[in-house]
């Protein structure tokens, strides 16, 4: 089974999926989606124009999207058990870790860095209105500032000295969270020293699965800086 991913570099949820397929061994092709995710033939495919997004044809769609829900879905269906444990309460570290990433911690980090990224902000945003420049930027640091708690969350609670899931190796939450870290470099104020030792030991272990999609994103946060 190939599995074909529409992916984009800049992007830490796009590096996120294209570290696990590497990881994990998988079999894949992946091309980039730039310019073509509101296109007639992908929204065909991925009503939601999101990315990354897969096609394999075992699915029930042929497609589908979400960064967690791509790793989860994969890493079952190939019995993935090193990077998303079979065993209940491993796992429930791991999915807690990633709900909380993404209801808690990514919505911050998309406000203090899309800005600065250039990406497009959510609708609602501040940074998506009409406010003044200054009012757009004073909001931009107060999300900036208000990441210090979740991720004190995951320092304390998930990672503690090792790794989400408490293996001797990487899991899928630790390669969500790892590949986040990446956009916070942007930041106003260094990783915190935890974080940044966290996404080394991640990079470490994952070596080259890791490190070549990073470089894209590293080359276009280092361009922004």
């Amino acid at each position: 089974m190939s599995i074909h991913l529409h992916m984009l570099p800049p992007s830490v949820n796009n590096m996120t999926v294209r570290v696990f397929l590497r990881a994990a061994g998988l079999e894949f092709e992946e091309s980039n989606a730039w310019g073509q995710t509101r296109s007639a033939e992908y929204m065909a495919k991925i009503p939601a124009h999101l990315t990354p997004a897969i096609e394999l044809a075992d699915h029930p769609r042929g497609a589908m999207w979400e960064s967690c829900a791509i790793m989860m879905y994969l890493s079952n269906k190939h019995g993935l058990d090193a990077l998303y444990p079979s065993d209940p309460e491993r796992r429930a570290l791991i999915d807690s870790a990633n709900f909380y990433f993404t209801g808690t911690l990514y919505p911050l980090v998309a406000r203090a860095t899309y800005p600065r990224l250039g990406f497009p902000s959510y609708a609602g945003e501040v940074a998506a209105s009409e406010a003044s420049d200054e009012h757009k930027d004073a909001a931009r640091k107060a999300s900036e500032e208000a990441l210090a708690e979740p991720l004190g969350v995951f320092e304390k609670y998930f990672v503690k000295d090792g790794f989400i899931g408490d293996g001797d190796t990487p899991s899928i939450a630790d390669i969500r969270l790892a590949c986040t870290l990446e956009f916070l470099e942007l930041g106003d104020e260094p990783l915190p020293r935890w974080a940044h030792e966290y996404k080394t030991r991640v990079e470490e272990a994952l070596g080259a699965s890791y490190s070549e999609p990073a470089a894209d994103v590293r080359g276009y946060v280092g361009s922004k800086k």
